[in-house]
């Protein structure tokens, strides 16, 4: 199970890292376009400001853990991700954007095993 936690982790690392850089590297009209039309509906600040929440949750899932360095963090990060997902859900069914609401409940699982795994009987 601890394997299943560290691949389902770094899968997660990499979904948020890319997301994240994404938001920060592009501008909000670019990024609408290029498929996040969601951003239509939000500041360009806010935007900027999930890019790197996405950046700091994908550190937070593996380099404590890595590292030893308050391993408390990993399942907190995974929370993180979970309560995010669960916003973004609220977005995209309000936009009636039903493919992304999958993939957002997709993650928002896989988080939600992470933290209860890393929480309880997997802690590291």
């Amino acid at each position: 199970m601890n394997v299943a936690l560290w691949a389902i982790a770094g899968l997660l690392t990499l979904a948020f890292l890319v997301a994240g850089v994404m938001k920060l590297a592009q501008p909000k009209d670019r990024l609408a376009v290029s498929g996040m039309a969601w951003t239509e509906d939000f500041p360009a600040g806010a935007v900027k400001g999930l890019g790197v929440l996405e950046v700091l949750i994908a550190f937070g899932l593996v380099l404590p853990a890595v590292t030893g360095v308050a391993p408390v963090l990993t399942p907190l990060a995974a929370l993180g991700v979970t309560l995010l997902m669960a916003g973004a859900v609220v977005v995209h069914a309000r936009r009636a954007e039903s493919q992304v609401i999958v993939v957002n409940v997709v993650l928002l699982v896989l988080a939600a095993v992470v933290a209860w795994g890393r929480f309880g009987p997997y802690v590291l």
